[in-house]
């Protein structure tokens, strides 16, 4: 606090400034897994010199998002088929786990994070904004796991933050091309959060098992590039 009493809030610094941009161009795919990360490309995108570079990209790399590797450099940390289908796995086990123990909700304000999120949704769909709207899916999805108010379940879903936001990036990409329409996300969450309003678990997990993209991991080898040696 200053002699005024006020609160002293600081700009982002250039390392800052340059890790946001490259975590967004990680999560929304335009860098992808196993991408060499060149100094000389990003050093004059950027506008910037190799220090500050270096540094956010060392952010990243303890974020999980980026690897350094021997006469390499830097890397986007690679995901392979089999690294998706584990993620997705657990992903899929802890939401049902968190419905579970949350359905029927006792008190409708505790959805209003998932409302929130899905108003979200519909924004950034209607723009054609596609980082806004993986950024809305993620909160939707850590909402849900919320609602138990299990600590250690939300622990373990946040664990894999950054890991399933690569995912679902690439997800969104696999399902943008077969339907062309980013609207697509917002009717499946519509549909999950109406299940969860209306408190019916049966059918819930029915649609749990479909929101668990199937056709996408049953073709999953075609949107997932192996990783570069």
């Amino acid at each position: 606090m200053t002699a005024a009493g006020k609160t002293q809030i600081s700009a982002p610094s250039v390392v800052d400034l340059v890790a946001r941009e490259l975590r967004a161009l990680i999560l929304r795919g335009e860098l992808r897994p196993g991408e060499r990360l060149i100094e000389e490309r990003l050093t004059e995108r950027f506008g910037i010199s190799r220090p500050p570079l270096r540094e956010a990209l060392r952010l990243l790399e303890h974020e999980g998002l980026v690897q350094r590797q021997p006469r390499r450099g830097a890397i986007v940390t690679p995901l392979s088929a089999d690294d998706v289908r584990e993620i997705y796995s657990l992903r899929w086990a802890l939401e049902r786990l968190a419905l579970g123990l949350a359905v029927p909700v006792d008190d409708p304000r505790r959805l209003d994070g998932l409302r929130d999120a899905l108003t979200a949704m519909r924004a950034a769909a209607a723009t054609g904004d596609r980082e806004a709207l993986l950024d809305a899916n993620w909160r939707f999805h850590l909402e849900l796991c919320s609602l138990p108010g299990h600590r250690r379940l939300l622990a373990a879903y946040a664990s894999l933050m950054q890991q399933l936001r690569v995912c679902m990036a690439i997800n969104l990409g696999f399902r943008e091309a077969l339907s062309g329409d980013p609207a697509d996300s917002v009717r499946r969450h519509e549909r999950l959060l109406a299940l969860i309003e209306a408190g019916d678990p049966v059918a819930l997990d029915r649609e749990i098992e479909a929101h668990g993209d199937s056709a996408f991991m049953a073709r999953l080898d075609e949107f997932v590039d192996p990783c570069v040696a």
